[in-house]
């Protein structure tokens, strides 16, 4: 599975970019034909809102994909130790191509099931349209939550289903046969249930298909 998922992403590298910005009118008919016109861009400016223009922690960003929405962001936070992890080599140079400038950034290949870091030893935790492609994902909420502090934040968005037949049809039947996405998936309520349990707040927003969301450990 881990092997479908990295060649997935091999192939797909030169159009990820193009898809999930919208630069230009295949994109953008794809978006609002299947994905009822969420604005992925909108959506990465408000999980990006949740960390603080002044953080100086420690972050995690898994996975990074190819920087294309935190490029700006993680580059202005001087004061902050971040490491950007992804499992697919491509989609790591790509993100080195953007980060590798910054000597509080580090872009290391890994995997979310198995994350070589200390217990409580992040203090945010950050996971751009990642969920839906993680093949272990109790494996990859384990994790995250082993290796964030107490009081730290666990941002992220990704694709839920049940908000639209087109949408699941797309996921089922293409995206997760190519390899890009990675059942199981959940619906909204059975989310909410796994991160209530594991977070002490949380704030959970739907917008078609995808959901974005902060939660406090």
């Amino acid at each position: 599975m881990a092997d479908k998922i990295q060649n997935a992403y091999e192939t797909s590298k030169n159009i990820y970019d193009d898809v999930l910005t919208q630069r230009n009118i295949f994109s953008k008919l794809y978006i609002k034909l299947f994905w009822s016109g969420t604005d992925d861009n909108d959506i990465a400016r408000k999980v990006l809102s949740y960390v603080p223009d002044d953080f100086s922690g420690n972050l995690l960003d898994v996975p990074v994909g190819t920087a294309v929405f935190t490029e700006n962001k993680w580059s202005s936070l001087k004061n902050a130790h971040i490491t950007c992890i992804d499992y697919s080599m491509d989609m790591l140079e790509q993100a080195r191509k953007r980060l590798g400038s910054h000597a509080h950034i580090k872009c290391i290949q890994g995997d979310v099931g198995n994350l070589q870091m200390e217990n409580e030893s992040v203090d945010t935790v950050v996971s751009m349209n990642g969920f839906h492609a993680f093949p272990d994902k109790q494996k990859a909420f384990y994790e995250i939550g082993r290796v964030l502090k107490p009081g730290g934040d666990f941002i992220a968005c990704f694709y839920i289903r049940g908000k639209s037949k087109r949408t699941d049809w797309l996921v089922k039947n293409i995206l997760a046969k190519k390899g890009w996405f990675s059942p199981p998936f959940q619906t909204e309520k059975e989310l909410r249930d796994i991160l209530q349990k594991l977070y002490k707040e949380t704030d959970i927003h739907v917008d078609g298909s995808m959901v974005y969301f902060r939660c406090v450990k």
